[in-house]
């Protein structure tokens, strides 16, 4: 899913809990908020700060980098994968390259074993 930068947070809201199949009401449960609250992100009459805004990211498998528009990656996998390519300038193999994609499989099982 890419999306512009110019794209609200309340777009990049929606956007997210379409493409996981989550309801207002599911994000607001996670987040420990109201449903209203995230109505309100969803259509820009008022925008999540600080913690409420990191925990909208970490529910929805996100960043609050993608959130303000700071990258089009709604995953924030591409800028580990770029970070870790220039370790030392050289190409990963096949191997290292699976052992990043299951380092990051892991990742993803850690941020939704905490959040549960």
């Amino acid at each position: 899913m890419k999306m512009s930068q110019t794209e609200s947070i309340g777009k990049r809201i929606q956007g997210l809990l379409e493409l996981r199949n989550m309801t207002q009401r599911e994000l607001a449960s996670k987040v420990g908020i109201t449903e209203v609250s995230i109505g309100r992100y969803v259509k820009d009459s008022r925008e999540p700060k600080g913690r409420v805004l990191a925990d909208i990211a970490d529910a929805l498998d996100s960043t609050t980098d993608y959130l303000l528009g700071r990258t089009d990656d709604p995953n924030g996998e591409e800028d580990i994968v770029t970070i870790a390519a220039h370790h030392d300038g050289d190409e990963f193999s096949d191997e290292e390259k699976e052992m990043i994609e299951k380092f990051k499989d892991m990742v993803r099982e850690m941020k939704k074993k905490k959040r549960s």
